[in-house]
């Protein structure tokens, strides 16, 4: 058993991953990996809004671990794993359901936006059952830090309370109390404005396996100043999103600040600005697209990997749930 410390964190199968998934979470996962034990899980049992599109959940699982690959996470020193081949997930979170009052689960910040983003939908009750998922997920391999985008450290918080509460009723420390860690950028706003963070959902996304074409494209058409009708008015960098974006990828940061100087004074248009951008973050996705390519091509050793990776993770959580019963007399 290996000594080093863990971590647990995921991604929802909903499509392919942004550039937002990369500065707010996989940028600190690729660092990560040496440091500590990882399991990557791909939650499919969290995606009760795409009930009536199943196909894209399963395509979308591919996606997210050929993504993964594509930005150098390793699946020989971590575990990519699928959510539903480690059932003893659904088993800790109804265990975890004692512990939890639904007035705590409605009060979660994180679940009311997302339940007010369905708009008219109606809401299953795997909405509620969720954030319970999340706190099984990383009390299951006993993780201690959670790599997670801002809007998710409330279940964070939720995932301390129920650890506090077992490891008291258990007498000792069964469970790690984990942090969490936000990334570089906690919120990567979308290409259509300052207001909307980068989604799916939104489409208003620049993607990873994006071609230089598209990205252009959608750089080009990148909200910027409102105010700034001519290239000779002075103009807002601050919440600018094309300066926020300047500030993620383009590693000349000289390049940079003469761009804010000139934009501040009238001297350098919406155009050029836009299109040093797209030169950053082509050079930037250049690699990670020859990568993404390479195994796109070889869904087959893609799949290995993530079983490979489940199984070593249902190895952990058959043990914890050992643990779990053994402390709290749960078993029969």
């Amino acid at each position: 058993m290996s000594n080093q410390k863990r971590i647990l964190t995921g991604i929802r199968p909903t499509g392919p991953l942004h550039l937002g998934h990369y500065v707010g979470a996989l940028e600190n996962w690729v660092k990560l990996q040496k440091e500590y034990e990882c399991f990557f899980l791909i939650a499919n049992y969290q995606v009760a809004d795409y009930v009536d599109d199943l196909d894209k959940i399963n395509e979308s699982i591919l996606e997210v671990a050929t993504d993964w690959l594509a930005v150098g996470l390793d699946p020989e020193i971590s575990h990519f794993t699928v959510e539903s081949l480690v059932p003893e997930h659904a088993e800790l979170a109804m265990w975890l359901s004692w512990f939890v009052q639904l007035g705590r689960l409605q009060r979660n910040p994180t679940l009311k936006n997302e339940i007010d983003a369905l708009g008219n939908k109606p809401v299953s009750l795997a909405f509620f059952n969720y954030p319970i998922l999340q706190v099984a997920n990383i009390l299951m391999p006993k993780a201690h830090l959670v790599p997670v985008g801002e809007d998710q450290l409330p279940h964070i918080e939720m995932t301390r309370e129920i650890a506090r509460k077992i490891n008291k009723l258990a007498g000792h420390e069964l469970f790690p109390i984990p942090k969490g860690l936000v990334g570089r950028v906690p919120r990567l706003v979308g290409i259509n404005g300052p207001d909307a963070k980068m989604s799916k959902s939104a489409d208003n996304a620049i993607y990873l396996k994006d071609d230089a074409e598209t990205v252009k494209k959608k750089i080009m058409k990148m909200y910027t100043d409102p105010s700034r009708i001519h290239a000779t008015d002075p103009g807002k960098v601050e919440g600018n999103p094309v300066f926020m974006y300047h500030d993620a990828f383009n590693a000349n940061t000289d390049e940079v600040k003469d761009l804010k100087e000139r934009y501040t004074k009238g001297t350098v248009g919406d155009v050029e600005v836009k299109t040093k951008l797209f030169d950053a973050i082509n050079t930037f996705l250049l690699p990670i697209r020859d990568e993404r390519n390479k195994y796109a091509q070889n869904k087959k050793i893609v799949k290995e990997f993530l079983q490979q990776g489940s199984s070593h993770s249902s190895q952990v959580a058959k043990k914890t749930m050992q643990e779990l019963k053994s402390a709290l007399n749960l078993g029969y």
